[in-house]
């Protein structure tokens, strides 16, 4: 069996291929008429749909290269004359994956507005500002068309692009914003929202951040970092719950700043600065690609910083976040995209294998024995076993445990996306269904890489029932509604085709009283 961060890697290249994905190339548009839209940097020129409004790669703060690579961001320049808005900015940058080829280009800080019609400056509506996930190393704004969620929801959506990896969060001695770098990227797209969207007839005062995986575990560190108070208003949280831990490696989790300077010191060195006299200046001036091929497959916020002052889950466990309603919620079988992906790289899950591997991944003594009395390997079930003990260590344990941490302080509303025959998210046959894991309740949101979602009749249904909950949380801060199926906050709603309805045993199909034992 190899080693747990051999397998780890594979897991997390599963990721980018869950992302390349959704990238297809669309079929290039009809040319659109377009509009125009005056903001205090300059006048921006969009896209008129039917029905909607897009305005891309908008700059929210100043490229972050040369000097300002690894330095707070900057307020974007003002432009004179009227700024294209009609396509896609450059993504931050990244191996290729979500992003096709890649990118090297640091000029990246961009946000895109997707607008109804109707949406003014005297008619404002409620704003979502979308974080996208990507292990804080792949992801981009622009992947995510939110046109759907904007006309049914009567909603403005903003999608963001933060800086990642290594880019976004390199920790090094003495220097200011060390491991947080986008995380303070996304504080500067919030509050360029506050101060400009309602140009495009966003509601300033109605502002709800979300994200999915690393971004949705984005909100949680928002929600923990004293810079953010006052920057939204509502947070959705999807499959990122805020109580990530190193130990979960699927997961997103936040690393303390000891940890991050010793990765940094890493990077210094296999970016051939290691022995340099002043290694910032000399990591300044190394490629893009080279710092690329230098950082770790997977990156994590640091905290004991200015920025993030304490870990996310010891800030929500004490109640010192800020407090506002959340929607939190994750998917019934997170791990089992993971789970097919390693088994495919070469690792089968047998009973006779089945206790090598938890010992990868549960090194703790007595602790991989505990988990294989816990959830036996019989006959050919090994690969939804494995993804059943991924999905509940790392998803929605945690993701049960948050929510109940926050309810103490907030209203808490929890989801369960279960659409056992969800659109697969990447192409050839795996060893096992996979029902609905990692990632896949995004095409039920929002159309990715631009194009239609392949769904049934009755997941339409369903992703238009998700887009109400969604849409009307941002706008009264409860998903609830006269036309929907009454949801408590005292229990988990079910989102599948043939059953929208809350229940109180979620929990009972994962093993949360096993994770949450001492």
């Amino acid at each position: 069996m190899r080693t747990h961060r051999v397998l780890t890697t594979l897991g997390c290249a599963l990721s980018a291929v869950l992302a390349t994905a959704w990238t297809t190339t669309a079929p290039t548009p009809a040319p659109r008429p377009v509009t125009e839209v005056r903001t205090d940097d300059g006048v921006v020129r969009g896209t008129a749909h039917d029905g909607y409004r897009t305005f891309e790669g908008i700059p929210y703060a100043a490229p972050p290269k040369g000097a300002l690579r690894w330095a707070a961001p900057r307020p974007a320049a003002p432009w004179h004359g009227v700024r294209d808005a009609t396509r896609p900015a450059h993504a931050c940058p990244q191996a290729t994956g979500e992003v096709p080829g890649g990118s090297t280009d640091e000029d990246c800080l961009h946000a895109n507005v997707t607008a109804p019609d109707g949406a003014d400056p005297a008619h404002p509506r409620p704003v979502i500002v979308w974080l996208h996930g990507g292990g804080f190393t792949t992801g981009a704004g622009a992947s995510y068309d939110a046109h759907r969620m904007a006309v049914r929801g009567d909603v403005v959506v903003v999608t963001v692009d933060y800086r990642l990896g290594a880019l976004g969060f390199l920790a090094h001695d003495g220097l200011p914003g060390s491991g947080t770098f986008g995380l303070a990227d996304q504080q500067a797209a919030l509050r360029w929202v506050r101060a400009g969207i309602g140009a495009f007839g966003g509601d300033a005062h109605q502002v709800t951040l979300a994200g999915e995986s690393a971004g949705g575990y984005s909100v949680c560190a928002q929600l923990a970092s004293p810079a953010a108070r006052g920057l939204f208003d509502r947070a959705i949280i999807e499959s990122g719950p805020c109580t990530g831990t190193p130990d979960h490696p699927f997961a997103p989790s936040s690393a303390p700043l000891a940890t991050a300077r010793a990765a940094g010191e890493d990077l210094t060195a296999k970016a051939g600065c290691g022995g340099a006299r002043d290694a910032l200046a000399c990591l300044r001036r190394v490629s893009v690609p080279r710092l690329l091929a230098a950082q770790d497959t997977d990156q994590q916020p640091a905290y004991d910083t200015p920025l993030l002052p304490a870990d996310p889950a010891a800030a929500i466990t004490a109640g010192r976040y800020h407090h506002v309603p959340v929607l939190i919620g994750s998917n019934h079988d997170e791990g089992n995209g993971w789970a097919a992906g390693i088994i495919q790289a070469g690792n089968p899950v047998t009973a006779e294998t089945w206790p090598d591997v938890v010992s990868a991944f549960f090194p703790a003594p007595g602790q991989a024995e505990a988990i294989v009395h816990a959830y036996p390997v019989h006959g050919t079930d090994g690969g939804p076993v494995f993804g059943a003990v991924i999905g509940d260590a790392d998803f929605a344990c945690p993701t049960a445990r948050t929510r109940t941490l926050l309810a103490a302080h907030v209203p808490t509303w929890r989801y369960e996306f279960a659409d056992e025959h969800a659109p697969p998210l990447t192409s050839g046959t795996p060893p096992f269904p996979l029902g609905a894991p990692h990632a896949s309740e995004l095409p039920y949101l929002f159309d990715l890489g631009g194009r239609p979602r392949d769904l049934t009749a009755a997941q339409h249904r369903l992703a238009d029932t998700m887009i109400d909950y969604w849409t009307r949380f941002a706008r009264t801060g409860s998903p609830d509604g006269p036309s929907s199926p009454h949801w408590s906050r005292r229990t988990v709603q079910s989102l599948a085709p043939d059953r929208v309805a809350p229940t109180r045993t979620a929990e009972l199909r994962h093993h949360c009283a096993f994770w949450d034992a001492p």
